[in-house]
């Protein structure tokens, strides 16, 4: 049975001819004309490669809802999928057959995954300290701020300096999920740290500039718009890389953002360290913030603001996380405890 996993690689734009022939190279045309995420783009492509190979070859433009049915259920009854790969499915080839081929597609009647909705993993206080004091140098801030403000980890890493408002006490999220823009909490007790790190890329930019080089990547070509803006130190990424490369798109070598990949392997490292028995990642401490933001009392509509939730619902699932004891439930086993002491205080 073949499995339908997206590697976690980072994405590097594939260069594209100016007036592309192949289909998947006028779909990634497409989407980029759309201003999509270039992760976007890989999932995208990923599921209607998937879906063309799943029906042998055979050109999308003689499918139509009864080859999606099939693939879908597929997905769901021979795969296991959960429920939310099934619609991040659903959705890359609705956007395919109705945006890209401009293709109407009747009600669907596909088989839906029946996995249940897991309840995130979350780390107490003392666990995530913990696993924080393990780390050091970038990757301790890094997970600082996600847990401190419950940023994702590619918000972490794409983060540039001008997104840091220490007048305001504020972080801006430019590049969140669905290209949404939001502001988080700034941590107090990083401040110093968050300085300290500007300090010191400037002064990587500063010798890459003398060396020739100091340009940045921008979202959504803004530096056709804005030509000086790519070497102008507020587009520089927090968290730079300590390598230049080439951009693959430009062919221009420029300092990207650190790879999320070394952040998840040293969380992953330093949670066995401090022999922490859950199914934990960097991501658990993004829940873990929501979390400690309800139990102390925070508006669930705050939370979803902070968390940039579209859908409350999605923020409500922290209520089922919140300890049984922070809702002042006890246990019958305890209440004989309880019972005894009241007796013997009695007698």
């Amino acid at each position: 049975m073949k499995s339908y996993d997206l590697e976690s690689n980072d994405v590097i734009a594939k260069v594209i001819p100016k007036n592309p022939v192949r289909l998947m190279d006028q779909f990634r045309y497409y989407i980029r004309a759309k201003n999509y995420a270039l992760k976007t783009e890989k999932t995208y492509c990923y599921w209607v490669l998937t879906f063309i190979r799943f029906h042998e070859m055979k050109h999308p433009k003689g499918m139509d809802a009864d080859e999606i049915d099939l693939f879908l259920s597929h997905l769901a009854v021979d795969c296991h999928v959960g429920i939310n790969t099934q619609k991040t499915a659903l959705n890359a080839l609705v956007f395919f057959f109705t945006k890209f081929l401009q293709k109407e597609i009747r009600k669907l009647a596909f088989r839906y995954s029946k996995v249940p909705r897991r309840i995130p993993t979350v780390f107490s206080h003392n666990e995530a300290t913990n696993i924080i004091n393990v780390l050091k140098g970038d990757k301790q801030l890094a997970i600082q701020l996600m847990y401190g403000s419950g940023l994702r980890v590619m918000e972490v890493c794409k983060l540039r300096v001008m997104d840091i408002d220490f007048e305001n006490n504020y972080i801006i999220v430019r590049t969140s999920k669905g290209n949404k823009w939001r502001k988080c909490l700034l941590p107090e007790n990083i401040i110093v740290q968050l300085q300290d790190r500007i300090d010191r890329t400037k002064k990587m930019h500063q010798q890459d500039l003398k060396n020739g080089y100091g340009s940045v990547q921008l979202p959504n070509s803004l530096n056709k718009k804005y030509p000086s803006a790519p070497t102008q130190f507020k587009w520089q990424y927090l968290f730079p890389s300590k390598k230049l490369s080439g951009n693959t798109t430009t062919g221009e070598i420029q300092r990207f953002h650190m790879h999320e990949s070394q952040l998840q392997r040293s969380v992953a490292q330093a949670i066995i360290q401090c022999d922490i028995n859950k199914k934990a990642s960097c991501h658990t401490f993004r829940h873990s913030f929501a979390t400690r933001l309800l139990e102390n009392g925070t508006d669930i509509r705050n939370i979803q603001e902070l968390m940039g939730h579209s859908d409350l619902s999605t923020t409500e699932i922290y209520t089922h996380v919140v300890g049984v004891k922070d809702r002042s439930i006890v246990s019958p086993i305890d209440l004989q405890d309880t019972y005894d002491s009241l007796k013997k205080a009695l007698i």
